[in-house]
């Protein structure tokens, strides 16, 4: 429970003891999930005051304009930066347009005169109160912000450092002649430092992909498409690397199942699921492509492998940015660990879900469901 410190500043033991009659221990609700404790102290004099605001940890302060050793005024003055931490409510029996005009210049965010009523008391608290939730929540999601940004750039930098090391350790090689003057000694060296620059490549262009969906400045033109048509392009994109491994891939679909979508985005999924599933598969394995349209008008991309397959613990890491399954199966499969991210939110662009099931060394299966309302929503 978050606790909410007030304190009151007001030569009158009555008034002081009314205000922490009134407000000490109170339980202050907002949006029904935050609930702020009041905790109330209590000072006679400016000076008091000042040291308990300067020592202590006040959120809101009622400070009375008319006291023995200075003005609320004066108070505020004293406190300088500290001033601005604080909501600051003005109590007296002395207000005029001048002096309200005044503290609030100086940093007061309310003023209330005497006498009020314990209701008038409460209202204006539970308006200082939420102000400062507000700010609390602001804080919270700037740090938390600053957080996920630290956290990007850290295996962003962990990512990038790997392959161009890598490239860096093959070029030193092949500039001290390591294995003699012949161009050709090096070849492996060659391949092996072009694989890392696509790896590189890869990751630049799935970082840029992720950046403009998750700002929104993601150009989209919406049309309708033969979801076929795109299937069998990506299909056509993967077959050199699956033939290479003697991988089979079929696909089982009706002759035309039309989708309103972006045709970008509609191959950026199924490229990253059919690749996925070669990349991830054993070699002679098989890759099956499944489109439909359920009887409720929900289309359905199911793509399912004979591969490597996944623990239920790696499952749920996959959709997460940087993630990777890393085992001894997939140490040298190069990827960015963001294609099933920027999958995923491809997906939520058109209010529909993806799922997975895997099987250690039995395959995995993705599916995607897209809603026919998300067809027509996606027009506007």
């Amino acid at each position: 429970m978050n606790k909410l410190h007030v304190l009151v500043i007001d030569d009158e033991p009555g008034m002081r003891m009314g205000v922490e009659r009134t407000l000490d221990g109170q339980k202050l609700e907002f949006w029904e999930t935050d609930i702020l404790n009041v905790s109330v102290e209590t000072a006679g004099t400016g000076a008091e005051g000042v040291e308990k605001i300067l020592n202590g940890k006040i959120d809101i302060l009622f400070l009375d304009y008319k006291l023995p050793d200075m003005n609320g005024i004066e108070i505020i003055e004293k406190l300088g930066e500290r001033a601005k931490d604080l909501i600051i409510i003005m109590i007296t029996a002395y207000a005029s347009i001048e002096v309200a005009i005044e503290a609030t210049r100086k940093g007061a965010y309310d003023f209330l005169p005497k006498p009020f009523t314990p209701n008038e008391l409460r209202t204006v608290t539970r308006k200082a109160a939420e102000r400062i939730l507000l700010a609390r929540k602001n804080l919270q999601l700037a740090q938390e912000k600053k957080q996920v940004r630290f956290e990007f750039i850290r295996v962003l930098g962990h990512e990038l450092k790997a392959p161009l090391g890598a490239v860096e350790g093959y070029l030193d090689l092949m500039k001290t002649r390591t294995l003699g003057d012949n161009l050709d000694s090096y070849a492996q060296f060659i391949e092996r430092s072009s694989l890392r620059l696509q790896q590189m490549r890869k990751l630049i262009v799935d970082l840029l992909d992720m950046t403009k969906i998750e700002s929104g400045k993601k150009d989209r033109k919406l049309s309708p498409l033969n979801l076929r048509n795109a299937a069998e392009n990506a299909i056509e994109l993967a077959t050199p690397a699956a033939n290479a491994r003697n991988i089979s891939i079929s696909l089982e679909s009706p002759a035309e199942i039309t989708l309103m979508a972006d045709a970008g985005e509609l191959d950026m999924i199924l490229n990253n699921l059919i690749s996925n599933a070669v990349k991830y598969n054993r070699d002679a394995g098989q890759v099956f492509v499944r489109l439909q349209q359920s009887a409720d008008q929900k289309i359905i991309i199911q793509v399912a492998d004979t591969g490597i397959g996944m623990s239920a613990e790696e499952q749920q890491k996959l959709f997460k940015e940087f993630s990777r399954i890393k085992n001894a199966k997939t140490v040298n499969i190069l990827g960015s660990g963001l294609g099933l991210s920027i999958l995923k939110r491809l997906t939520e662009m058109y209010n529909g879900e993806i799922s997975v099931k895997s099987e250690p060394d039995q395959g995995t299966t993705f599916t995607l469901e897209i809603p026919p309302a998300q067809q027509v929503e996606a027009t506007a």
